[in-house]
């Protein structure tokens, strides 16, 4: 039920890249609350300029919004490293959403889990995005208004509690009743050109003097 960074959403990608998505900012919406459903997203976005590469190790010297630099390894799995060159930007996007829906009661259990990958095509600047998502059937146990909260049982039998903050939600919701709980995140990494510089004006040339007027 806790929304965690899996591991495997980095295979393929850059190893470090917890350290890199630590560099930006985190924002939170909770999209929905309405009584019985809530669906709530998390996104994290950061970018950093390529400073110096090491292609003996594919080592990639990063500097991020700061200034502050940080080193990366891009893995075997990463294509077309040698497209990538010092000024071109890394671009990462990574996105969690967490729904919970009230379903009748003696609907099927277990868990559901799928992962899909893209990559660059060959010849394109390394990127690439991995998702994943599980889908989750829990059991309510208990339901208690006064305390404000609701409890599960998983199919694995691990309880959680959760803290409402809506009390609508306890107009629909029964000990009895089943949470259907889809997780979803996807992690997205991209290598873009570095800007081309704008080509420099040529100076202006001085007007020729006229010899009749020395």
């Amino acid at each position: 039920m806790r929304k965690t960074m899996m591991a495997a959403l980095l295979a393929g990608l850059f190893s470090t890249l917890p350290v890199f998505a630590q560099q930006a900012p985190t924002s939170a919406t909770i999209t929905s609350n309405k009584p019985g459903q809530v669906v709530m997203a998390d996104t994290v976005k950061a970018s950093a300029m390529i400073t110096a590469i090491d292609k003996a190790t594919r080592t990639l010297t990063l500097k991020g919004a700061k200034g502050e630099s940080f080193d990366v390894v891009a893995g075997a799995e990463v294509k077309n490293f040698d497209q990538i060159k010092v000024g071109d930007e890394v671009k990462v996007a990574y996105v969690q959403a967490l729904s919970m829906e009230v379903r009748k009661p003696g609907a099927a259990s277990g868990v559901k889990d799928s992962t899909a990958a893209v990559r660059a095509k060959p010849g394109e600047k390394p990127a690439g995005m991995v998702g994943r998502q599980v889908t989750i059937m829990a059991d309510v146990i208990d339901v208690n208004p006064t305390a404000k909260t609701i409890t599960l049982k998983g199919p694995k039998g691990k309880v959680v509690e959760l803290d409402v903050k809506n009390p609508e939600h306890f107009k629909v919701v029964k000990k009895g009743d089943q949470i259907e709980v889809e997780y979803t995140e996807a992690l997205a990494i991209s290598v873009e050109a570095a800007p081309k510089a704008a080509p420099k004006a040529e100076p202006k040339a001085e007007p020729k003097k006229d010899a009749a007027k020395k």
